[in-house]
């Protein structure tokens, strides 16, 4: 048997076995009938929790240094941040005023949209976690598009974020919005999963054999195109500069904090060449060199001419590889950055 038939054999092979534990198909980017497995049994979302202040929360002495966040970058009070462990590695989905948050430790992400309601954790689509709304649509937890149901083919819109850790957001905007977390008891806390999901192996069916499958990267979306940078293993700091769909960005990377956000370079009419430095401190580790002036991660001039400016948002999401690539087949690749032994 040679090759081609060998691999259309055992693709056939999965689609049945997939078939057998799930409810439904689904076309997949390039029309290919894709299973959806869902959830044996419901998880409960959560849906508006009160809110209140990071440093307020920050004193009951509940949340760790280290806990991941998902913050929101442009809103009042400098956006805000909530723990993962708190409100997400449980029930998957929130459902709230500031945004619809979803997140899948499969593929290492959270997704941030524009609010919406009704919203719950529904099963895994190729290896990527999918959600369903009150309607029936089932969607995409990391592109926001609906694949199947009454809204299929429409597309949450997402809002400015970035997954990094609870001091490192603390040390930038210690005044942003997060949820109350009461005495720790009334959302119960579950510990990040450190392995892949049986779930999310079992119904993967493509594989993008450029990077392996759990590497790190940035995946960026400017209008129909799509792309990825790998996140450098070595390096503490890093910038980036491309040029996508003939938009100028900039690709921040922060180790300390596991933290990479994309950016425009038009800063009010001028392009600015954005460079990680070294010796600059920890609030703000980037610079430009048209105007000297320090950026936040956040994307918010600290010092120099620019000071107080805040950068433009590139819709963009950090994760896995396979997750990214699985959903955006087409998608172009970053060249590697170059690290020394």
């Amino acid at each position: 048997m040679n090759l081609y038939l060998k691999m259309k054999l055992i693709r056939f092979v999965l689609l049945i076995g997939c078939l057998l534990s799930t409810t439904r198909v689904v076309a997949g980017e390039r029309g290919e009938i894709i299973p959806v497995q869902s959830l044996p049994f419901p998880v409960k979302p959560i849906t508006e929790p009160p809110c209140s202040y990071c440093v307020t929360q920050h004193q009951k002495n509940l949340i760790r240094a280290e806990d991941r966040v998902i913050a929101w970058l442009r809103a009042a009070h400098n956006g805000g941040a909530f723990p993962i462990r708190h409100f997400l590695a449980g029930p998957r989905v929130v459902n709230d005023t500031y945004g619809l948050f979803f997140y899948d430790p499969d593929g290492a992400y959270v997704s941030a949209f524009e609010k919406n309601y009704g919203f719950e954790f529904s099963g895994w689509r190729n290896g990527v976690m999918v959600v369903k709304s009150e309607d029936g649509t089932t969607w995409s937890a990391l592109t926001g598009m609906g694949i199947d149901g009454p809204r299929a083919g429409k597309r949450l819109k997402r809002i400015p974020s970035l997954v990094t850790s609870w001091d490192y957001w603390m040390m930038l905007h210690p005044e942003s919005t997060t949820y109350d977390l009461f005495d720790g008891k009334k959302y119960p806390t579950h510990p990040l999963p450190t392995e892949i999901s049986d779930e999310s192996i079992r119904s993967r069916l493509t594989k993008d054999q450029r990077l392996v499958d759990h590497h790190p990267i940035l995946g960026i979306e400017i209008g129909k195109k799509r792309h990825a940078f790998p996140l450098p293993e070595k390096e503490d700091r890093a910038c980036f500069l491309d040029e996508i769909d003939n938009r100028s960005i900039a690709v921040f990377w922060y180790r300390a904090s596991n933290t990479a956000v994309a950016f425009d370079r038009k800063v009010q009419g001028r392009l600015l060449t954005f460079y990680a430095d070294e010796i600059s401190p920890a609030t703000a580790p980037f610079k430009d060199k048209e105007t000297g002036t320090r950026w936040s991660m956040a994307g918010r001039g600290i010092d120099g001419p620019l000071r107080g400016v805040e950068l433009s948002w590139v819709p963009s999401i950090q994760c896995r590889w396979f997750s990214w690539s699985n959903e955006y087949p087409e998608t172009t690749l970053h060249s590697l950055p170059q690290e020394t032994p």
